[in-house]
Order: structure tokens, then sequence, then C-alpha cells
């Protein structure tokens, strides 16, 4: 049964929105109403962001497995449905969800080990061309990866690591065409994935404290940080709407063992629970006309409750209970009407 999704993308002053998108799915939406993407390639796909124009999207392929090295970065064109490989040397190169592909400059970035280097930063045109390639952060002591344009595309923050210790992450922000960094936090803590809003004001990232990750914000005017999430499981994976009024992200719970996609008001209110699949979703974007978010998903037909939907759940959960994860693939689903802002 073929599903077609029209996405109607909104005009800007500063971005040329206006193509209609259909995605094509071979099977039936899930019993969340997410849908596959699909694309032709084989491996793990994740950590998707649109493009400026919501015609496409950018993405990392693991060739050999849920983040098992080597990473290549591909985008696939939403109306078409055809994929090209932006950078695939065999390299470990990764892309993140959220503010990855810059609307002002066209750019792309990424992090990426590469040669006999410990990872760092760097970026590449969104129209291709791998001989444009340019390194934005070098260093000998420390490793660079989760990054995240600034919307004016000058500057970047990213999650930096002492080389070979994978505690203690620092978010830093560094502007193009300079080695120095500005350190937002703490040394003795452990901080991850940045991601930069859509105004330019705020960047969220996500916090390790009592055993358990949660989320928060760092102004960038007052340098005032402000948590973001509470209560009990780990959110992570954090990106903005396109207005900049919410954060979605992926979170686990006592209700379920597998993480599911939330989005929370960035000044005050109550998370609202997105995809209900009962098995792991996570690196979500919201597409730039605020009306759809694309994430990676283990499955993308809902377990139900025959012999078919208790053999799903039991394989992935025997896969990552002896360190297996499920490779991925990519989905969309509608925003809720309630989290819809500008209709």
């Amino acid at each position: 049964m073929k599903l077609k999704l029209l996405l109607l993308a909104a005009a800007g002053a500063a971005l040329a929105i206006g193509a209609v998108i259909a995605l094509i799915d071979q099977q039936a939406p899930r019993g969340d109403g997410a849908v596959e993407i699909p694309i032709a390639l084989d491996g793990s796909l994740q950590n998707a962001a649109w493009s400026p124009d919501g015609a496409q999207i950018v993405f990392t392929r693991f060739r050999t497995g849920y983040n098992k090295a080597p990473g290549d970065i591909f985008v696939v064109d939403l109306k078409t449905g055809a994929s090209r490989a932006l950078i695939d040397d065999g390299a470990n190169n990764v892309s993140q969800p959220g503010s990855t592909w810059n609307a002002r400059t066209g750019n792309i970035i990424f992090s990426s080990e590469r040669g006999n280097q410990h990872d760092q930063i760097y970026m590449t045109p969104g129209n291709g061309g791998a001989d444009a390639l340019r390194q934005l952060s070098s260093s000998e002591e420390n490793m660079g990866y989760e990054p995240s344009f600034s919307p004016e595309g000058r500057s970047f923050a990213y999650e930096m690591h002492v080389v070979d210790e994978e505690q203690n992450g620092r978010i830093v922000i560094q502007k193009l065409g300079f080695s120095d960094v500005e350190t937002i936090t703490r040394a003795n803590e452990d901080c991850r994935q940045p991601n930069w809003s859509p105004k330019g004001d705020l960047i969220v990232y996500q916090k390790r404290e009592n055993d358990q990750w949660d989320l928060w914000t760092y102004e960038i005017s007052s340098k005032k940080h402000r948590k973001l999430t509470s209560g009990a499981g780990d959110k992570t994976d954090a990106t903005f709407s396109p207005d900049g009024s919410f954060v979605v992200y992926s979170a686990d719970s006592s209700d379920s063992p597998y993480a599911n996609l939330y989005a929370i008001p960035v000044l005050s209110g109550r998370a609202v629970q997105i995809t209900t699949a009962g098995v792991y979703d996570g690196a979500p974007s919201w597409s730039p006309d605020g009306k759809f978010i694309v994430f990676e998903t283990a499955a993308l037909s809902q377990p139900g409750p025959g012999i078919a939907g208790w053999f799903t759940r039991a394989w992935i959960w025997f896969s990552r209970r002896f360190g297996h994860e499920w490779p991925t693939r990519l989905a969309t689903i509608k925003v809720p009407e309630n989290l819809r802002q500008g209709d």
C-alpha cells in the first residue's frame, strides 16, 4: 500500500520554501502515524536534519550497524526519493540532527575522524563537492563531536572531549576562521549534544547529573544556564522548533523501556509525547514549516499483541541486552496541532 504525505512548505522572507514534497512509503503507517522515508541504502540511517527549504534531508549512514564506523553523509530528495552521497570516503563522518544545514551559507557541518587524526569538526557545501571540504577545528589535545551552526553561519557549537576520554564533555563555541574556543560549561561536568536555536539566542544541551541526562539551555546574551527537563529517565538529542518556542527530544521513562519523542516549551510548560510505538525513536529534527518531525527509529511497524509483535519486542530487547543496537531507518511524523505555530 502506497502512502503519500504532502508537505506544503510555507514561504519565508529569507528562505525559498515552496516545494510540494511527497513521501512515498510502501508500508502502512505505524499506529502513531509515523511513516518511513524510503531510502535505498543498507546500514543504519541516523541523525537526520532538514535542508533550509525543507525539500531535502541530510543524514548519516553507518555502513555496518548502529553507530558503527565508517559513517557516510548522504542527502535524500523528498520529492523524488533519490539519495546522493555527500561524503563517503571511508572515514567516520557523522552529521547531527537540528541546525546542521545552514540557510545563509548553504553549508553542512559534521564531525569526522580522518586518517590517523581524532575527531574534529568539518563543513562541506550542501550541493556537493568533496574538494570543498573545510576543516573547522584542529586540536592535538581535544576531540570534537556533535556540531551545530549558529543561524548566521559564522559560529558553531560542539561537544569537546580530551583525547581518548569519553566522559566530561564540554560545550564550546568557536567562530569560523578562528582556533580559539569559548567554553560555556564547566570542565567537571559532563555536557553533550549542543544545538543552536533559530533566533541565535539559546543553545540547548544535555547534562548528566545523578546518573541521568537532562536538558539545559544556555542564553547567549546573559551567559545563564537553565534546567529545562526534570523527572525520571534520560532526555537526549534535543533540537528546536523553527520558531524556537519548543524543544523536541528523545526520552525513556518507567512507562516505556524504549525512548520516544517528546516536545517541551522553552519558557515553561509540560512535555507532550509525540511518538508511542514502543520501540526506540531518537535524534529528531523539526521541519522548517513546523508541520513534520524527522527522526531515526528501530522499527517502522508498531508491534502488536500477536506473535509477530511479541517476536519484534523480544528480539530488540535481546539484542540490546547483549550490547547490539538495532539498526535504524528514518521516519517522519506530523507535529501535533497543539505544537504547531503560525498555522
